[in-house]
């Protein structure tokens, strides 16, 4: 019992190490003009399949503190945000990175009931990513979509249109990224560590 909890917060620990580097290092987030596309959840959800969708939650929320520090003057689009409603802002950082942790771990343990473990890793790893990406959005939407910034950003588009380009652009490359690498070494992980 013991050895297990020692287990437990010593790959906590780790996947918060890796968090923490990849927030603040180039590792972390692709940037373009438009828009920033992130790999951090890669962690995360290793941590939600590896340890449970509890850990996956604390380990959102780290993301989500670090997503929040960016917008500090390291992001310029969580910049514009943070001027605009701090309070907003920080939701906007946090609950879809919660979600996105309870829901890869739930997934995951859906899935292993009732496939193999490779098909349950996958879904596992596309359901965070795809959940981060579309909570984000649509609360970006919801909390700040009549703002002058991002109706400037919409440039005419409906809801949907914008809503639909912004989760394309986003989710398409975290989603191709996270489930490629997340499968690849919760394969490695699960056979070595978790057998």
């Amino acid at each position: 019992m013991k050895n297990t909890k020692t287990l437990y917060m010593v790959e906590m620990a780790l996947l918060i190490a890796i968090i923490i580097l990849m927030a603040f290092t180039p590792i972390g987030y692709l940037r373009t003009p438009g828009v920033e596309i992130t790999f951090i959840m890669i962690p995360v959800v290793i941590g939600s399949v590896l340890l449970g969708e509890k850990a996956g939650m604390i380990l959102g929320g780290v993301f989500g503190i670090t997503s929040f520090i960016q917008c500090f003057g390291m992001s310029p689009f969580g910049a514009t945000l943070l001027s605009i409603n701090p309070l907003l802002t920080f939701l906007t950082c946090m609950v879809p990175r919660l979600l996105m942790g309870y829901f890869s771990g739930t997934v995951y343990k859906l899935f292993k009931k009732t496939q193999n473990q490779l098909v349950a890793f996958g879904a596992a790893a596309l359901t965070g990513p795809l959940t981060n990406t579309l909570f984000f959005v649509g609360m970006v939407i919801v909390l700040f979509g009549n703002t002058d910034y991002i109706m400037g950003m919409r440039g005419g588009m409906n809801v949907l249109a914008f809503f639909a380009a912004f989760v394309g652009m986003n989710g398409v490359i975290e989603a191709i990224a996270c489930f490629a690498v997340s499968t690849g070494i919760l394969t490695a992980l699960k056979k070595y560590i978790h057998s």
